[in-house]
């Protein structure tokens, strides 16, 4: 089974919002703190949002701080990540992944062990 399966991308126009869901019923997930990371063309993988294990501590990247917020549901185990007031710029394949919840509760790229293939987001001017 694979671990992370993301959903729920497309293509929006300026101002729309989007909810990205991401499956994590091939981990248990309680032990698994979590995160979205995007990557647009051409540039390297960006964090995006996090949150602990316990669903109550999260982590924003400043840029999406008020606008973006991540959410988990443990009875589903899902992660979502809501999106609102989307801009051109939030263009980018948009990544779910998965921390060890004894591990550092970070923000790199590096301290995530498992990764879903990702979902498309496209935000037109």
């Amino acid at each position: 089974q694979v671990p992370l399966v993301e959903s729920g991308g497309g293509l929006v126009q300026t101002g729309d919002s989007l909810r990205l869901y991401c499956d994590a019923s091939g981990l248990t997930f309680r032990l698994w703190n979590m995160a979205w990371f995007r990557q647009a063309p051409g540039k390297e993988r960006e964090f995006t949002a996090s949150i602990m294990w316990n669903g109550v501590t999260t982590n924003y990247a400043d840029s999406m701080k008020g606008r973006f917020a991540i959410s988990r549901d443990d009875a589903k185990n899902t992660v979502y990540l809501q999106m609102n007031s989307l801009k051109p710029e939030d263009t980018a394949v948009y990544y779910c992944a998965a921390a060890s919840r004894f591990h550092n509760f970070g923000t790199r790229a590096s301290d995530y062990t498992i990764w879903g293939q990702g979902t498309q987001v496209s935000v037109s001017s």
